[in-house]
């Protein structure tokens, strides 16, 4: 005797707006009849929180504040106890998508040290003796479309990056005499578009081994006990490979992963901010980075 349970959306993408409804059938599939003790449905979405190894340890009281925080929870009945007829069954739902009193429902986003993800999950009650039967469906949460942007109109940055410009006293080496400029069209990005802009090799007096845009996560996880403030790589693209030609306009050209991006947040509980590093590399491995805060939108 057995159970196999799926949960399918009428809506392909799996991507809802707060407001909708969320609707779709509960499969079941039976080789004889089962009894349960009742099927239900449950939508939750919450923030979990998790702090860095490097800050485990420093704040005791840090633990009871990086609980997770619910957005939403609600379950409701689909079934009454009974009988699951042998074969195929579909029970049809739809269930609204509202926060849970006045909480903000996020958008989804899975990080390393914040995750922001809603599930639907369909638990079936057996008896004593057997084994209850659960089934979980990730669906995605995004801003509505006509919603607020957090930043403003574009804000084109124009770069030049010199030896005097960087910081190299600790280095032993005598960095190589370089010219490096271009632009960033907009440090204000929305989500749905790549960023752009371009990135020009003047002059290099050593050999390039590589130019690459390195996208970065900022994560703040923080109370009045302290903070845990973490950044880690989202990706790495190069856009340029071996000594390239010098005076040679590079176009800069990244796309925002989904999922491991979200619009920028900045809660009273944890903050998620992005960055942009510009790396190059020459050849003998020596880096020169430059860093641009940039500030994602839905719209």
């Amino acid at each position: 005797m057995s159970i196999t349970v799926d949960i399918k959306l009428k809506k392909a993408s799996k991507i809802f707006h707060e407001g909708e409804n969320i609707s779709g059938l509960i499969l079941l599939q039976t080789n004889s009849d089962v009894k349960h003790d009742g099927i239900s449905l449950t939508m939750e979405g919450a923030v979990n929180l998790q702090l860095s190894s490097k800050t485990v340890g420093i704040f005791e009281a840090f633990y009871n504040s990086v609980k997770p925080i619910q957005l939403m929870q609600y379950t409701v009945e689909v079934a009454s106890a009974g009988k699951i007829p042998c074969g195929k069954t579909e029970i049809p739902f739809e269930l609204p998508l509202k926060p849970r009193g006045t909480k903000v429902l996020y958008e989804t986003y899975h990080g390393v040290f914040v995750n922001i993800q809603y599930l639907l999950r369909c638990d079936i009650k057996r008896s004593f003796l057997a084994k209850d039967v659960s089934k979980s469906l990730e669906f995605m949460v995004e801003d509505k479309p006509l919603g607020t942007s957090v930043g403003g109109p574009n804000k084109t940055v124009f770069f030049k990056i010199m030896p005097e410009s960087i910081q190299s006293i600790r280095d032993r080496n005598p960095v190589p005499k370089f010219c490096i400029s271009g632009r960033i069209d907009s440090l204000v990005c929305k989500l749905a578009e790549p960023l752009s802009g371009e990135v020009v090799i003047e002059k290099c007096d050593t050999t390039i081994k590589s130019i690459e845009l390195q996208l970065v996560r900022v994560e703040t996880c923080g109370c009045a006990e302290g903070y845990s403030r973490d950044a880690t790589e989202i990706q790495n693209i190069q856009i340029g490979e071996g000594n390239v030609c010098t005076g040679l306009a590079i176009p800069i050209h990244m796309i925002f992963p989904r999922l491991f991006t979200c619009p920028t947040l900045n809660t009273s509980n944890f903050k998620v901010e992005f960055e942009m590093n510009l790396i190059v590399v020459f050849e003998d491995d020596y880096l020169v980075t430059e860093n641009f805060p940039i500030i994602l939108t839905r719209h």
